[in-house]
């Protein structure tokens, strides 16, 4: 019998808290195959929340010794160490804005050590590209693609970031929609995932997962759902799952509103799926996103939307829940589209039914295997026998 070839696979995060990429690598590790070698690099040692729900029969771990090469000061040096680090992967990986030395490292070295294909993963962009900060990273983030394999971005709106700016040539861009089990979140949600969870009769539940970033802008989640409860005609609760550094002032402008007795701050939840469902209408209020993999489990979960217009999200839900879907700067739009639906259960019900089946048409995770598996194949040159998904690989790549 032939032994058994395992590809060594490098993926490289400036921080590995449990987020939407991290999520999506962790599901990728799962369906590309059992022949991989993972080896991960994070640079920030107190943000490894993600590690905890790594599958424990898969081949993964962490390289402290070259995780500390990935922040630093850009330096002739350090890029060669992180190089030199690269030696002997058949794929490196790379996310996100945080891990551009590595990107940087690999387009200076990679023809002289003979380094492998990387493939750059981004999932998010600052809300205002035109400020000089943003300027000055598209120019360092184009020379350090020289090199790259491939960009991937999940959204049109980063893909149509990335063909203004030029980040890298448009056939080596592709647009891969993000992916979820769409069918997982059609079953019954079960309280007993979601410690504490109470309901009290005609209470409307409006729930969000985000990690508690300045970024997702939660105090004005907060603001709005103060306003729309004394508005309401029935009670509303407030429901924030996740975790972060805004914990603090997230739970000072509850206080300031005085609404801390229908406010609950659950903290870091895993397992969506198991409780999304609990809540009646699912809301977003952030700065900026680019296509939110938790608006495609609120939309699996028969949920409605209510969000600020940002990244891909009008895209995303129904024509008829788009009408939700308002202008970021306008708090009390936000509070009225949380009326609307709280008042309105049988819209609530149309809408959401509505927004599962599109889920089910555009995100399930089998179109999202396929790309990736397909992409990542074509880099290491191995052909479609590249590793084994329990998925279907046949549907196509969404490409840019």
């Amino acid at each position: 019998m032939a032994a058994i070839i395992m590809r060594r696979v490098l993926h490289i995060f400036s921080s590995f808290d449990f987020g939407g990429a991290e999520a999506r690598t962790l599901y990728l590790m799962e369906q590309i195959g059992r022949d991989v070698a993972h080896v991960i690099w994070i640079g920030v040692p107190d943000h490894q929340q993600a590690r905890s729900q790594i599958d424990p029969s898969l081949s993964v771990s962490v390289d402290e010794a070259a995780s500390r090469l990935v922040l630093g000061r850009p330096s002739w040096r350090r890029f060669r160490a992180m190089a030199q680090a690269m030696r002997g992967y058949d794929l490196i990986l790379t996310y996100s804005w945080g891990a551009n030395d590595a990107v940087m490292a690999h387009g200076l070295f990679a023809r002289r050590m003979g380094l492998g294909p990387l493939i750059h993963h981004k999932d998010g962009y600052d809300a205002n590209p035109l400020k000089l900060g943003e300027r000055v990273r598209s120019i360092y983030r184009r020379i350090a693609l020289r090199q790259a394999e491939a960009l991937v971005v999940p959204s049109i709106t980063l893909e149509q970031a990335a063909l203004i700016q030029q980040w890298i040539p448009h056939e080596r861009l592709f647009r891969i929609t993000n992916g979820i089990d769409v069918a997982a979140y059609a079953h019954p949600p079960r309280a007993v995932d979601y410690p504490g969870f109470r309901q009290s009769p005609d209470e409307v539940v409006i729930g969000t997962v985000a990690g508690l970033r300045a970024v997702k802008n939660l105090p004005r989640l907060v603001r709005a759902f103060a306003h729309a409860r004394a508005q309401s005609s029935v009670p509303l609760r407030l429901v924030i799952v996740g975790s972060g550094d805004q914990h603090s002032i997230i739970e000072e402008e509850v206080r300031r509103l005085d609404v801390a007795a229908h406010v609950h701050l659950a903290g870091f939840l895993p397992h969506a799926d198991r409780y999304i469902g609990l809540f009646d209408l699912f809301a977003l209020s952030s700065n900026s996103e680019q296509q939110p993999i938790v608006v495609m489990e609120a939309m699996a979960a028969s949920l409605p939307i209510v969000s600020t217009d940002v990244g891909d999200v009008k895209a995303m839900v129904t024509k008829q829940n788009g009408l939700f879907v308002v202008d970021q700067h306008d708090e009390s739009a936000l509070a009225q589209a949380m009326i609307t639906l709280a008042n309105d259960p049988s819209l609530r019900s149309a809408i959401g039914d509505a927004n599962q089946a599109r889920a089910a048409t555009l995100f399930d995770k089998r179109i999202m295997v396929s790309a990736y598996r397909s992409l990542y194949a074509r880099a290491m040159r191995c052909g479609q026998d590249c590793g084994s998904a329990s998925g279907d690989s046949s549907a196509p790549a969404s490409t840019g």
